[in-house]
């Protein structure tokens, strides 16, 4: 039985290998549920490049390169944040295009303004600007969680399949 995912993900990997790209992931809130979807697919190595989940402040820092002074000043889930971490994860990879997910999945955590929930997007590309989307989703850890994945994997389908967003690598 295959599903909405695993739909959404070959279509990402088609799309990925049309142009002969390859795709990294950096996660937080999610822990590594869109590389667990994105690998379940046969031949995803063709494509898949590789994934960081960066659950942790200092993860972040050590391992995309995201500065200690801008977690501090607008916080680990911030639009800032989602596109340092889409950035590093091209930066320290050798992938085409990467996409970030940092939020507030719940029961727990939120703050002034970004409620539980609160889930920032970082789609970054090589040779092109790097695109940051908010989202506020509804439901339990679980649900905030698949929706992330969700939101995640029709923003990379889109960017990839759109002329208009992105300039092809030489």
């Amino acid at each position: 039985m295959v599903t909405d995912f695993q739909k959404l993900s070959m279509a990402v990997g088609e799309a990925l290998q049309k142009k002969s790209w390859k795709l990294v992931t950096a996660e937080s809130c999610t822990g590594g549920f869109l590389a667990q979807v994105m690998t379940s697919i046969t031949g995803c190595s063709q494509w898949f490049e590789r994934g960081f989940v960066t659950y942790s402040r200092a993860s972040k820092e050590e391992l995309l390169g995201v500065s200690a002074e801008m977690i501090q000043r607008d916080g680990a889930v911030s639009a800032e944040v989602a596109q340092a971490m889409a950035e590093g994860a091209l930066k320290h990879s050798h992938a085409n295009i990467a996409v970030s997910i940092t939020g507030f999945a719940g029961p727990t955590g939120g703050a002034i303004g970004k409620p539980i929930g609160t889930v920032f997007f970082g789609f970054a590309f090589k040779e092109a600007p790097t695109q940051v989307m908010h989202q506020l989703f509804v439901g339990d850890r679980e649900w905030v969680r698949r929706q992330a994945v969700q939101f995640a994997l029709e923003g990379l389908l889109l960017r990839i399949t759109s002329t208009n967003s992105l300039r092809t690598p030489h």
